[in-house]
């Protein structure tokens, strides 16, 4: 990092200076979210065929993976800023950690529910013990358990370290989630997206997820920058 780009990063560290600017990016990123979400629920609801064995059924599919992806890359962005708190001592990165457990969990019991919703008719059940699912409810637990904790401790600076330690350990249970279907003989199938491979799905089907992926990541966004705007108010800095 150049003395010129640690400056600027030192400068929207401080939530006085990311305050007007998370105003103005708030719009910005909301717009993206309900552009790329018409788009990728038209190209899933309508464009996409219908999948030979399930039927209309996969199309919750276009809901389901995005969320499921974006519950896990929150987690992390969440665990990043909540190291970076740590060592830096930035108010503002607490701040974020803060903000963004709310959409995580959000997004967690969203993959959840759909993924649930799509097993009755796959599986015959809508719950399984499997160990993708149960990984991922253990991250809804952790959400919920961060949130909860920052609550329980009244002086801010206190619930972010103590919030932070929590979101660092808990960094464990995504690369489990992630190679459960690899690591195990589960029920729940395998990716159909890979950096290593080409989509095994039709080319609509692939892009209407991406567009979905996108959306939910543009709306996690936006309301990360409202809900740390509040914060910043209510801590008064």
């Amino acid at each position: 990092m150049t003395t010129a780009s640690a400056r600027r990063f030192f400068w929207y560290a401080s939530p006085q200076t990311f305050y007007p600017l998370a105003g103005k990016l708030v719009p910005v990123f909301g717009l993206a979210a309900a552009l790329l979400a018409a788009a990728g629920l038209w190209v899933g609801f309508f464009v996409a065929p219908t999948d030979a064995q399930q039927g209309e059924a996969y199309r919750i599919i276009f809901i389901h993976v995005p969320a499921a992806w974006m519950s896990m890359f929150i987690y992390l962005v969440m665990a990043f800023w909540a190291a970076l708190g740590l060592a830096f001592n930035t108010r503002l990165s607490g701040m974020m950690a803060t903000a963004l457990a709310p959409t995580g969990a959000l997004f967690t019991f969203i993959a959840l529910w759909t993924g649930s919703l799509w097993g009755k008719p796959t599986w015959g059940t809508y719950w399984v013990w499997d160990a993708r699912l149960t990984s991922e409810l253990i991250l809804l637990f952790l959400y919920l358990g961060f949130m909860a904790l920052q609550a329980a401790i009244d002086d801010p600076r206190r619930a972010d370290r103590a919030g932070a330690v929590l979101a660092i350990v808990g960094v464990v249970n995504i690369p489990i989630i992630y190679f459960s279907v690899q690591w195990w003989n589960t029920l729940h199938q395998g990716a159909s997206v890979s950096l290593k491979s080409a989509p095994t799905m039709a080319a609509s089907m692939f892009t209407g997820m991406i567009l979905m992926a996108f959306a939910f990541w543009m709306y996690s966004v936006a309301v990360a920058l409202v809900r740390v705007r509040c914060i910043i108010r209510e801590r008064g800095e």
